[in-house]
């Protein structure tokens, strides 16, 4: 199914980028829980943050800020992390998807990989397996660092919406980087503003589905649709129908990707 020298060369590879991005990510939320502790000693200031999120009509709507409460510590991690992971998780999921089937034209090692007895299927389950795998790590380098830093707060993320939070994070991920996997299989060199620009494009959809009612039917284009701290938090699950859909879009863009590149032709 695959290559096991390729799969560890694409990860050793990739691994600077993945260091700096999941650093970078897992600082970001723990600062932000380290921050909670400060801001739930005031308890007038939450209610006014509550009171304004809830005031602030549409707009509050559009980031699902309406309906959590800023004094709860899930509430506080959903809307303050919740948004920071889901913006950084899916740039991070593209910037690995968007290069990965073209990297070996961009750097001119195609000759090099494609003379030995390694079927391109094997070449590209290789590549697809080292992107789910860095996706993987990062996210449980994240839960690691943000369970750690509530330890240290003493507050208890310890919860079932902490980990459906993350669990559809992951999701998310997985489906913009199958996406961009999929892209990359037509690329020619490594697209990075069309993958920076197709995951923040989605993150905007979700807020424009938010905000007008008759662009529901778009939550079922965007992954954001199903991270939506804020609903997870209030139905402690998962929309199933809006997941079920989102996977079966990744497993059709893999689908694509090893149609395409199977019958590529390769520059070297």
């Amino acid at each position: 199914m695959f290559n096991t020298t390729l799969l560890f060369k694409e990860m050793k590879q990739g691994f600077l980028q993945f260091a700096i991005w999941t650093l970078c990510i897992v600082f970001m939320l723990m600062v932000c829980v380290f921050i909670y502790p400060e801001m739930a000693k005031d308890a007038e200031m939450i209610e006014e943050m509550n009171q304004m999120f809830a005031d602030m009509g549409e707009f509050s709507k559009a980031f699902g800020m309406d309906t959590l409460n800023m004094g709860d510590i899930v509430g506080y991690y959903a809307v303050e992390c919740g948004s920071t992971l889901g913006i950084g998780g899916g740039l991070f999921a593209a910037l690995i998807g968007i290069g990965a089937l073209s990297s070996e034209e961009k750097n001119k090692t195609a000759e090099f990989l494609l003379v030995h007895p390694i079927s391109r299927t094997k070449i590209i389950s290789s590549k697809y397996i080292a992107v789910l795998l860095q996706v993987f790590m990062l996210n449980l380098a994240v839960v690691g660092g943000c369970l750690g830093a509530s330890l240290i707060i003493g507050e208890d993320l310890m919860c079932k919406e902490f980990f459906l939070i993350h669990l559809a994070n992951l999701l998310l991920q997985i489906e913009i980087a199958s996406i961009c996997f999929a892209i990359s299989a037509f690329q020619r060199k490594s697209n990075i503003g069309l993958g920076i620009g197709l995951a923040l494009g989605m993150y905007f959809l979700n807020i424009i589905c938010n905000m007008y009612e008759d662009a529901k039917l778009i939550k079922y284009i965007t992954p954001y649709a199903y991270t939506e701290a804020s609903k997870i938090v209030e139905n402690q699950s998962l929309d199933t129908n809006l997941v079920v859909a989102g996977m079966v879009v990744a497993l059709a863009f893999v689908v694509v990707a090893y149609i395409k590149y199977s019958k590529k032709d390769i520059y070297c």
